[in-house]
């Protein structure tokens, strides 16, 4: 039994044991009957291996030799959980017998993300959290939205086939859509959904693009897989280079502009988070924390903190100013392909190939809310190969929502507190991209076959 099935179950199997009438997971009444059934032999009165007694609820609590069994809404961090679903047979607990079965297993999982209830009269050891979100005040600009006024001349280069929507980003002070294309990053009016104009990148395929939180300046970050890496910044209104920073051996992968534009973070293959000054181009700090490719670079609207996320799942949480950690997010458990600031900087979203999408509370890194089914993977008929999982892209918008494009071919809108609201399936393609416009009216996607969309509905415009 892995965790991933344990918790890809569904609410028939929890019918099953516990009743609608009482949908509080509970000790007394769900859980210390699958103990006695399966753990109290080795970990009750009588005996308590590694000091653990699960006999009654507050030696539960207290936990064992190797420090607390349970903690309050993370079971994926709780010791009891993970021993009783270690894919290793010589790990998993009970040792020597079958697994748990997995509704069961589930029960369990719910009481701990439920907050430990002893009974259906106690209240969740989960604190409390302020999930509100409160729109922050715009930043003042003189004169007009940037919008391009005077580009240079540039023609794309011939392909025989679309390239997929690598990277793109929405203006959070324009009707503006920047797109990667090869060699080049097109310019779309998120409007009138036709394209203003291109930037020729030279460097190479454009993995990464961010706008700066006034809109005056595009950050493009990529380059030549084994061979260069690089990120430019861009005047949005006449297309002028400012700065080109970073000269890695290998494509950027990942990257980010400070909301004062002071800094340029970026990583990729070599492990490594790099943060640059802007005004000089001089490596400021070297992040060396994370054990597999950075994936995603993002840092936080109030400019006090960086996220980073790797290939293997690691989340951290950086001082965008000191460098130093702040702390380590642990909950993904394969690769965190996107990650998100909501404006307020007191949320950050992740979204992983184990197909989690987890809002974090940005003060002490806790998931407030986890959406383990944000895109499971679908099942075509007289299919019996492996389904992918995973969620691929996100963008906050405006207001606090939250625009997801998943492996299960489908585009997803959420509320500032984590709820689904909207659902797009897109049956030709797989969305690789998201954003939202600076108004919120304008949802968009990226494809494999190289369109962006908006939702609901598609460009007319092509390649």
């Amino acid at each position: 039994m892995t965790f991933t099935r344990a918790i890809a179950l569904s609410s028939t199997l929890l019918a099953s044991t516990a009743s609608a009438a009482d949908p509080v997971i509970t000790y007394d009444e769900h859980i210390k009957p699958i103990f006695r059934e399966h753990c109290l032999k080795c970990h009750g009165e009588d005996e308590q291996k590694a000091d653990l007694n699960l006999a009654n609820f507050t030696a539960v609590l207290k936990g064992g030799s190797g420090d607390k069994a349970v903690i309050a809404g993370r079971a994926s961090q709780s010791l009891l959980f993970q021993a009783i679903t270690a894919e290793d047979d010589a790990e998993r607990m009970p040792p020597k017998k079958a697994a748990i079965p997995s509704p069961q297993i589930e029960l369990i999982r719910q009481w701990i993300q439920g907050g430990l209830r002893e009974s259906s009269a106690s209240k969740s050891l989960v604190a409390e959290r302020d999930t509100s979100f409160t729109p922050t005040t715009d930043i003042k600009l003189d004169g007009p939205p940037p919008m391009p006024e005077s580009l240079p001349a540039f023609t794309p280069p011939a392909l025989k086939r679309p390239l997929p929507v690598i990277a793109m980003a929405a203006s959070p002070r324009a009707p503006l859509i920047a797109v990667a294309g090869h060699e080049h990053v097109r310019l779309l009016d998120a409007t009138t959904q036709q394209q203003i104009g291109a930037l020729a990148f030279p460097e190479g395929q454009p993995n990464v693009i961010r706008f700066s939180l006034d809109g005056r300046v595009l950050m493009v970050a990529g380059g030549k897989p084994v061979q260069s890496g690089s990120v430019v910044l861009f005047d949005v209104k006449t297309g002028k280079r400012l700065a080109t920073i970073g000269d890695e051996t290998d494509a950027v992968l990942a990257a980010d502009l400070s909301p004062d534009q002071q800094l340029v973070a970026l990583g990729g293959s070599g492990k490594v988070v790099k943060i640059y000054g802007t005004a000089d181009g001089k490596l400021r700090h070297k992040l060396t924390k994370h054990t597999d490719w950075i994936t995603a670079l993002a840092f936080s609207p109030d400019g006090k903190k960086l996220a980073s996320s790797d290939r293997a799942g690691g989340i951290h949480l950086w001082d965008a100013t000191g460098g130093g950690i702040l702390l380590s997010l642990s909950e993904h458990k394969a690769a965190v392909r996107a990650l998100a600031w909501r404006s307020d900087s007191k949320m950050l979203a992740s979204g992983g190939e184990d197909g989690l999408l987890i809002w974090w509370d940005a003060k002490d890194g806790w998931p407030t809310v986890t959406n383990t089914n944000a895109h499971p993977p679908t099942r075509p008929q007289g299919f019996y190969g492996k389904i992918p999982n995973g969620v691929l892209a996100l963008a906050f918008g405006p207001n606090g929502e939250l625009l997801s494009a998943g492996r299960d071919k489908h585009v997803r809108l959420w509320n500032a507190s984590g709820g689904s609201t909207r659902d797009f399936p897109l049956e030709t393609t797989l969305p690789l991209q998201t954003s939202i416009t600076f108004d919120g009216k304008g949802l968009f996607t990226g494809g494999a076959d190289g369109v962006v969309r908006c939702l609901p509905g598609s460009l007319t415009h092509s390649r």
